[in-house]
């Protein structure tokens, strides 16, 4: 029976298949991505601290940002 080669004895090398640029029309490239952007379509991870709840530190990073939607997804609650 054939010995199986362990994970970290395989030999890997990266493939890559074409290189190109994304069109800014379509949007940044991460790196050079303005801080609106993030913002707009990001996510933000809070560490709420005791005390108030996560309707109400989702009101104040609504309030902070001056976004016009804001929410959380489960509970904030340790």
């Amino acid at each position: 029976m054939p010995r199986s080669v362990a994970p970290w004895e395989t030999g890997r090398k990266l493939l890559l298949k074409a290189e190109d640029r994304t069109d800014p029309k379509y949007g940044h490239v991460p790196e050079e991505r303005p801080i609106e952007e993030y913002v707009r379509y990001g996510v933000i991870n809070l560490d709420k601290p005791p005390g108030p709840t996560s309707h109400e530190v989702a009101a104040w990073v609504k309030r902070i940002l001056k976004l016009a939607a804001v929410g959380h997804g489960g509970t904030l609650e340790a």
